[in-house]
């Protein structure tokens, strides 16, 4: 495939991979609010441990979309050669 071919091509599937990883969130942000309820984070007398878990279950859709943005621009990246 020629240079003009792989640009065209990487641009799509990291544009592709980037679509499906924000149509996935969703789902996440759904368990997100469940476990946040199960663990009662917003009460202020709860442990060290459970106010640790609240903060790592907090960050997961922030490490999810930069995992995909990561992929896709990979995915460019690595087509262009």
């Amino acid at each position: 495939m020629n240079k003009r071919g792989n640009i065209f091509f990487g641009a799509t599937m990291g544009i592709f991979v980037f679509i499906i990883g924000v149509l996935i969130i969703p789902f996440f942000t759904d368990d997100i609010t469940t476990v946040r309820t199960s663990l009662d984070c917003t009460n202020v007398s709860i442990s060290d441990g459970i106010k640790w878990t609240c903060l790592n279950v907090d960050l997961v859709v922030p490490y999810f979309i930069w995992f995909f943005v990561s992929l896709a621009v990979g995915i460019i990246g690595g087509m262009n050669k």
